[in-house]
């Protein structure tokens, strides 16, 4: 060895995890190390940039940065970074820069990558500080992700206006100009039993009610602002998430969202304060679909969603927020469809609810997806006189679906099949049969049907029929016993060796079906759980909240199914996102070796927390067993 090999495996014999490691192997390192010297202020890596190499802090001081700009950590002499960038991607997954005159020693990609395959103290040390593998994995992926950490609140720059409701319309304008807001809150003031003033928001308007509701119309500029304002708000609270925020605008086409504290008004965001965040895309295409007057004007609009998937994905967005901005997309394209096919058939004879079932309901909607869906009939329905107007709807909605990507459903779950087409009074029957008198076949069907969400109509209908299920189930050991068996037939890909088993034949030979065999069969036992506690949530992580709530799993566990739900669904996302950038077919499927050696370590570890958390499913859900 050189004199400077010398110096520099010497060196990295001081520090961890090289002092851990057999000293001929860190001479051999030490050969193949290159050595760069930084003045102060130098920018070494910036966020999402190729990297190639470990880097080691010989010397100086270097300050690594999250995405945002925040301060992540400050690095001295024998100081790492680089490895998650090299573990993910071979991208930047945090900027550094040097604050003082720096010397650091660059180890190459490929010595990195035969460390860590070998030598379990390394890659330790690389995925691991000061909790779990999985836990940290998941953890790095959400802090670099603005929207998972920045609160609702953050977004307010200044009070709510407001106007009294008996101010009129051309009142209310004047303070809209003078204060520079595009909406105001209505106001109106009472006096309770102890004689006490209090004041309670009754609604809001905006430039847009000014003018629709107003000019359009020809109101006088003296009429109460109470015959134009929205009734109803839909609000969020202070402390909810930016991306909530952009959830909540995005589910119900809202331009102005009131943020509560305590139950009162403390700011209104609008659409453009959301627009500035990440995640901007989703938004501009569910306004678009709301703006399209045809079958073929969505079809051309569908064509972007692939694209607006692949930006998130590649803006760390995590799986939560891209399962719900993809279920919000395809809502809305049921939406705009029953609207453009009440208007070709005329307006319905009878009140209705579309449903979303599955993935769409629960909010954990892909690039990959087929339809499913059903309706709710008002108890008035009458076949003879009326089905045929609820099947050309529904069979115009499922066409034009399909001609927007998302394909007919194999099982025919859709609202085409007069199966699925039920009263209000036949569908509680029906699920009555189903939680009563368990079999094969309603098992299969509960765990569609049960992910139930309205997308139009009578949406109220839906949120009825999920009280009916939470009641009724909750107190049904048997049929809660016969899901939790029911939900044992999907197994994680683990041999006994805790290697993957791959597919043995078909086209998707040698793969895994992480949807199939990871985060459907998570998707089901969380179901299991949240019947049990009456869970009135739809989404899989929000689900897991009410469980850990309620106290029925062993301490920790609620959080490993959290992180192993997250973990499994980035590694699927991420793949679909790779195939979108490659003009490839999307697909469930991946082969082992398409995986990093960070991802097949971490799903082995998501894996082992589904394989037991299927064994205490069973041991816990017993047709006599008091739950």
């Amino acid at each position: 060895m050189e004199a400077e090999q010398i110096e520099i495996a010497a060196f990295l014999k001081q520090h961890p995890p090289f002092d851990a490691l057999p000293e001929e192997v860190v001479d051999d390192v030490a050969k193949q190390v290159e050595i760069s010297y930084f003045r102060a202020e130098t920018q070494l890596y910036e966020y999402g940039v190729p990297i190639n190499d470990l880097c080691v802090v010989r010397s100086g001081v270097l300050e690594i940065y999250r995405r945002n700009g925040e301060l992540f950590n400050r690095l001295s002499e024998g100081g790492i970074f680089g490895q998650w960038g090299l573990l993910m991607n071979r991208r930047v997954r945090y900027a550094a820069k040097a604050i003082e005159d720096s010397l650091v020693y660059f180890i190459p990609a490929a010595v990195f990558d035969d460390l860590f395959e070998r030598f379990e103290v390394f890659s330790d040390f690389m995925e691991t500080e000061d909790t779990t593998r999985l836990r940290q994995a998941v953890e790095s992926h959400n802090d670099s992700n603005d929207l998972t950490t920045s609160k609702v609140s953050s977004l307010i720059i200044r009070d709510p206006v407001t106007v009294e409701r008996e101010a009129t319309i051309q009142q209310a304008a004047q303070i809209m100009t003078e204060e520079g807001v595009s909406s105001l809150l209505v106001m109106t003031t009472e006096v309770d039993e102890d004689n006490q003033e209090t004041t309670r928001t009754v609604g809001i308007i905006t430039d847009r009610d000014l003018r629709s509701r107003v000019i359009a119309l020809g109101l006088p500029y003296e009429t109460p602002v109470s015959e134009i304002l929205t009734p109803q708000l839909i609000t969020l609270d202070h402390n909810a998430y930016v991306f909530e925020a952009m959830l909540t605008m995005l589910r119900n086409n809202l331009h102005h969202l009131p943020i509560l504290r305590h139950q009162k008004p403390v700011g209104v965001i609008a659409l453009s304060d959301i627009v500035r965040y990440e995640s901007q895309s989703s938004l501009v295409i569910v306004s678009s679909i709301y703006r399209q007057q045809s079958v073929d004007d969505l079809e051309v609009i569908a064509k972007g969603v692939p694209a607006c998937f692949s930006r998130m994905v590649s803006e760390d967005a995590n799986s939560h927020m891209i399962g719900s901005a993809m279920a919000v997309i395809g809502r809305s394209f049921k939406q705009r469809l029953l609207e453009l096919g009440e208007e070709e058939f005329g307006p319905p004879p009878v009140p209705y609810c579309f449903l979303a079932l599955g993935s769409m309901a629960r909010d954990e909607q892909l690039i990959v997806t087929d339809q499913d869906n059903a309706m709710i009939l008002d108890d008035k329905f009458d076949p003879k006189e009326h089905d045929e107007y609820f099947a050309n709807l529904a069979k115009f909605v499922s066409d034009g679906l399909a001609r927007c990507g998302y394909s007919y459903c194999t099982g025919n779950i859709m609202a085409t099949n007069p199966e699925w087409r039920k009263t209000r009074t036949e569908w509680e029957a029906c699920f009555a049969d189903w939680i009563d008198q368990p079999n094969p076949k309603s098992l299969l069907n509960s765990s569609i049907f049960f992910d139930l969400d309205g997308v139009h109509g009578a949406t109220n209908w839906a949120e009825t029929l999920k009280a009916f299920i939470g009641r009724r189930a909750r107190r049904n050991n048997r049929f809660l016993a016969c899901m939790a068996r029911n939900a044992l037939n999907r197994t994680p890909p683990l041999g006994f060796f805790k290697n993957f088993v791959m597919e043995q034949d078909g086209r998707h030979k040698n793969s895994m079906n992480l949807k199939r065999r990871g985060t459907a069969p998570l998707a089901d036992l969380i179901r299991v759980h949240a019947l049990a506690v009456d869970s009135r949530s739809q989404n899989s992580f929000e689900r897991l909240d009410d469980i850990i709530e309620a106290g029925i799993l062993p301490k920790g566990r609620g959080e490993d199914l959290r992180d192993a739900m997250e973990f499994i669904s980035t590694v699927r996302i991420r793949h679909q996102a790779l195939d979108v950038d490659t003009e490839t077919e999307p697909d469930n499927n991946i082969e082992p070796d398409n995986l990093s050696e960070f991802e097949r370590r971490n799903l082995k570890d998501a894996f082992e927390i589904l394989s037991n958390a299927q064994k205490f499913l069973k041991y816990r859900y017993q047709p006599n067993r008091s739950n």
